[in-house]
C-alpha cells in the first residue's frame, strides 16, 4: 500500500526538474521558495483524486477514460502522451550523460549502460524488488540536503522566504531579510515553470495504475492517502534543499544563467567545494536514471490500459508482451537519440517541457470530471470544500503551464538551435 506516492511524487524531480530548481535559485536566489507551500498542495490534491479512483473504481485513469470520453478520445490522448513521454525520456538519459561528464564518464559510455541497468531493473525483477529499488532511488535524493548545508546558507534567511517576499517586505522585523524581486514576466515565467516541471501528466496515469496493481481497496485507501501526502512533501523538501543550494552559492556570486544542470554542479564546486559538486551529480544521475525507469513504465501502462493490452510488473514478459516492447522501444530509442543528437538533445527536453505544459489541462479537466461522477465514485466524489480547491489548483496550473508553453515556443523561434 505505502510506496505509489512517494514514487511518483519524488521521481518528478528529474533531469529537467533539477535544472529548473537550480536555475530559479541562480536567478532569484531564495525569492521563489513561498512558491513551494501552494505547489504541495496543487501536487497533493491533483495526485490524491487519482489514487482515490484508482482505490475505488479498480480502474486506471485510461480506462475510465476510454469508457466515458470514448475511444477516439483515449487515442489521440494516448498519442500525445507516447510522443511526449519519448522526449521526457530523451531528457532523463540528457541528464545521465550531463552528470556522468561531470564525473569524468563519457556518455558513450555512461548512457548505453543507464539503458540497459533501467531495463534490466524492470524486465527482470519481481515488482516487490522493483518497487524497493525505487524506494532507495527517493532516499539518495538526500544528496541534495547534504548539499545545501555545505552551500552553508543563511538558513533563517531562507525559512523566511517560504512567505511572500512582496507581503513580507511590510513586515519591520523581515523586512531586512526578504529579497524582493521585480515581479516582472520573467519572474512569473519562473514560478510557472516551477510549477509545470513539478506536476505533468505521466504522474496521475502511473500513480492510479500502480494503486490498482497493488490492489489497494477501500480498506486500505486512507494509507495510500497518507502516503501521497508523504510523497508531495518530502517531494518538495527536496525542491526547497536544491533552490537554497543555488542560491546561497550561484546567486549569491552574480551566477544567474546556467546552461543545464550539469553546468549547476561544475559551477558549485570553487563556491561549496568538491564535495557538494560531487554530491550534486550523484543526485542529478539518481533523479535521471529513477525517471528513466519510471517514465517508460508509466507509458507502458497508459497505451496498454486504454488499448486492452495485458500490463503491469507483476506480469511476466510472455503474459504482457505489448506493456514490455513499449518499455524497450521507449527505453532504447531514447538513449539512441540523445546519443546521436549530442548537444542538440537540449533542444528535445525544452520541447518536452512545452509539450507536457500543453497535456496537463486536458488531462487534469478528465481527472476533474470522472472524480465528481456520482456513478463511478458513489459517496466518494469531491467534498465541495475539496472541490473548490481542486479547481482553483487545476485553473491556476493550467494558466501558468501556458504560460511556461507560449514563452517556451517563443523563445525556440527567436533563439533556434544552431
Amino acid at each position: 500500500v505505502v510506496g505509489p506516492g512517494l514514487i511518483v511524487s519524488n521521481v518528478d524531480n528529474d533531469a529537467g526538474g533539477i535544472y529548473t530548481y537550480a536555475q530559479a535559485g541562480a536567478k532569484y536566489g531564495n525569492a521563489v521558495l513561498w512558491s513551494l507551500i501552494p505547489m504541495t498542495i496543487a501536487l497533493y490534491v491533483s495526485l490524491e483524486m487519482c489514487s482515490r479512483m484508482g482505490a475505488f473504481t479498480g480502474k486506471g485513469l485510461s480506462d475510465l477514460i476510454r469508457e466515458e470520453f470514448g475511444f477516439r478520445v483515449t487515442f489521440f490522448l494516448m498519442a500525445a502522451i507516447l510522443l511526449v513521454n519519448l522526449g521526457n525520456v530523451m531528457a532523463e538519459f540528457t541528464g545521465v550523460f550531463w552528470a556522468s561528464e561531470n564525473m569524468g564518464v563519457n556518455r558513450f559510455i555512461s548512457v548505453p549502460i543507464a539503458a540497459v541497468a533501467v531495463w534490466v531493473l524492470v524486465v527482470q525483477g519481481t515488482a516487490k524488488w522493483v518497487e524497493r529499488i525505487f524506494l532507495t532511488f527517493c532516499l539518495v535524493y538526500f544528496s541534495y540536503v547534504i548539499s545545501a548545508f555545505l552551500a552553508k546558507p543563511d538558513w533563517l534567511v531562507a525559512l523566511l522566504h517560504l512567505f511572500p517576499p512582496h507581503l513580507m517586505q511590510y513586515v519591520p522585523r523581515a523586512r531586512e531579510f526578504m529579497q524582493v524581486p521585480k515581479f516582472d514576466a520573467q519572474y512569473a515565467v519562473i514560478l510557472a515553470a516551477l510549477v509545470g516541471t513539478t506536476i505533468a501528466p505521466w504522474q496521475h496515469f502511473y500513480l492510479q495504475a500502480a494503486v490498482v496493481e497493488k490492489r489497494v481497496g477501500p480498506r486500505q485507501y486512507p494509507t495510500t492517502r497518507n502516503d501521497v501526502i508523504v510523497g508531495s512533501v518530502s517531494c518538495m523538501v527536496i525542491v526547497f534543499f536544491i533552490i537554497v543550494c543555488t542560491a546561497a552559492t550561484l546567486y549569491a556570486q552574480g551566477i544567474h544563467d546556467i546552461a543545464d544542470a550539469g553546468t549547476a554542479a561544475i559551477a558549485l564546486r570553487p563556491l561549496a567545494g568538491k564535495l557538494a559538486s560531487l554530491l550534486f551529480s550523484i543526485g542529478l544521475l539518481n533523479a535521471s536514471l529513477f525517471a528513466a525507469s519510471i517514465l517508460p513504465l508509466s507509458t507502458s501502462y497508459v497505451v496498454c490500459e486504454a488499448l486492452g493490452f495485458e500490463s503491469g510488473i507483476d506480469r511476466k514478459f510472455g503474459e504482457a508482451k505489448i506493456f514490455y516492447a513499449l518499455y524497450t522501444a521507449l527505453i532504447f530509442l531514447g538513449a539512441f537519440l540523445v546519443l546521436a543528437l549530442g548537444k542538440f538533445a537540449n533542444t528535445i527536453l525544452l520541447w518536452s517541457q512545452v509539450l507536457n505544459g500543453f497535456l496537463l489541462p486536458p488531462v487534469l479537466i478528465f481527472v476533474l470530471i470522472l472524480v465528481n461522477r456520482r456513478d463511478l465514485m458513489g459517496d466518494n466524489v469531491n467534498k465541495k470544500g475539496f472541490n473548490w480547491v481542486a479547481w482553483i489548483s487545476t485553473i491556476a496550473m493550467i494558466a501558468l503551464t501556458l504560460v511556461v508553453a507560449y514563452t517556451s515556443i517563443h523563445d525556440l523561434f527567436a533563439h533556434p538551435a544552431s
